[in-house]
């Protein structure tokens, strides 16, 4: 399955909003995990798997990506995009 992803600012400078043209998180509730934590979702685990990551928000066809404060965003948005291509491609 390929999902398209589009990426959007947030109001927090170490946020971005990644969004699926497609549920990449299924039922109504929410994931929410901190860097280091164990993630039985495979994009999940990718996502917290890049280094800068500090932790992720998901829910439906978003996820938030937050970074550590010193880490760049132009390290990082290749990784996230890596991270869905391996995960649905």
């Amino acid at each position: 399955m390929s999902i398209q992803i589009s990426f959007q600012e947030t109001p927090n400078p170490n946020a971005v909003k990644v969004n699926a043209s497609a549920a990449i998180f299924e039922g109504p509730s929410s994931i929410s995990l901190k860097s280091g934590a164990a993630a039985d979702h495979p994009l999940a685990a990718a996502l917290l798997g890049i280094e800068g990551v500090d932790n992720i928000f998901g829910i439906r066809d978003f996820v938030t990506v937050t970074k550590t404060p010193d880490a760049d965003w132009d390290a990082i948005i290749p990784q996230i995009e890596e991270a869905f291509d391996n995960v649905y491609e």
